[in-house]
């Protein structure tokens, strides 16, 4: 692959979800990545976080097959690896014993709750770590319970995107000094980091700490969605006072008095009542005719099906066909070292061969490897 991180090889531990995410975005510009996967295990070819891979298929429980994943990160520059905390070194190949082999290795590790503390043993998902960091409980609507925002914050932000970052700057420290280390990613800590916006309002008296009661989580009139006479919603964003002020004039609003009392929140919810009412007599397309592509800060909310036919996202290229799936490109652009288009997920074991070939092992090796069990 084509990308600012060409010439870097990192070794992927196959997991689920933010680990496979880490994967994606350091192969999508431009790492080789290789993934270990499990015998018998499966990459669906349209799965985006599975794209731009090499695969071996490697039985752990052999031995032989963990030699293999061993020498693989000898010649590596960075590993991922999901499991839970222990996992790695009851393998016998934890980061004492991969960076002994190789100090330059960048070792990234991404768990829930982190490597230690008193939860690094328990199972969790998305919504258990963004509730124990305080972010889901800043997601609803006023009076209404929490509603988890898929699970975007803790798996993919706080997780998979934020030890791709750790990644980048480890390895490029590693160029820098020669020295390598391991990164301890907690999907906790980073949902907290991706809030540090509230934290810094809610320090500064500005935010009360309750959801959809404030400016950016349903509680002003002025930032939220609304539906229309057709069933399909649009979204308003305008804080500015300018963009505030065509948002009036747009909708006819700016004879309203009412309206003036933008950034009082005693009013915020009469003043909703009044949009809401009024959003619901035009179709999304007409209040699109009215409002897209001005400053009033207008977008109309986009199924999966329709975002990709949208002409700016069209114009831009935000999505790609990859094998006949419908996938996000890669982001960001890069002016010097563009990415190059996707590859669809491989089979699992599809590249076991050359993978050990460029380790330097020979036909009668690799074959009896095979017949052994440890690569299948």
């Amino acid at each position: 692959m084509a990308g600012p991180l060409k010439g870097i090889r990192i070794i992927e531990f196959a997991g689920i979800g933010p680990g496979p995410y880490c994967g994606m975005m350091l192969a999508d510009h431009g790492a080789e990545v290789i993934r270990i996967d499990r015998p018998g295990g499966f990459m669906d070819p349209r799965d985006p976080l599975s794209r731009n891979r090499n695969s071996i298929a490697l039985d752990m429980k052999n031995p032989d097959a963990v030699a293999i994943a061993r020498d693989l990160c000898k010649s590596a520059d960075g590993i991922i690896e999901g499991y839970r905390p222990g996992v790695m070194e009851r393998l016998g190949l934890g980061p004492d014993v991969l960076l002994a082999d190789n100090p330059r290795l960048v070792y990234g590790r991404m768990t829930g709750w982190g490597q230690y503390g008193p939860y690094s043993q328990a199972a969790g998902h998305d919504i258990n770590y963004i509730a124990l960091s305080g972010v889901l409980h800043t997601v609803g609507r006023a009076g209404e319970k929490p509603v988890p925002p898929v699970n975007y914050v803790g798996d993919f932000g706080g997780g998979g995107m934020m030890l791709a970052f750790g990644m980048a700057s480890a390895l490029l420290h590693a160029a820098k000094t020669g020295e390598g280390q391991v990164i301890d990613c907690a999907m906790t800590d980073g949902s907290a980091l991706l809030a540090g916006m509230s934290w810094g309002f809610y320090a500064m008296g500005r935010l009360r700490d309750e959801p959809g009661v404030n400016m950016l989580d349903t509680g002003a009139h002025f930032y939220d969605t609304y539906a229309c006479a057709d069933g399909k919603f649009i979204s308003i964003g305008s804080i500015e006072p300018q963009f505030y002020a065509l948002l009036r004039e747009k909708t006819g609003l700016d004879a309203d008095p009412a309206f003036d009392a933008q950034m009082d929140p005693s009013q915020w919810e009469p003043l909703k009542d009044k949009l809401t009412a009024l959003f619901a007599t035009k179709t999304r397309d007409e209040w699109c005719a009215l409002m897209e592509m001005t400053d009033v800060c207008f977008a109309p909310v986009l199924s999966l099906a329709e975002a990709p036919q949208h002409p700016h996202n069209v114009e831009r290229e935000t999505f790609l066909s990859v094998g006949g799936a419908i996938q996000p490109a890669p982001a960001p652009r890069y002016s010097a070292t563009k990415a190059d288009t996707p590859r669809p997920a491989p089979a699992v074991g599809a590249d076991g061969d050359a993978v050990l070939a460029a380790l330097g092992y020979d036909a009668e090796r690799i074959a009896a490897l095979r017949s052994g069990g440890a690569v299948r």
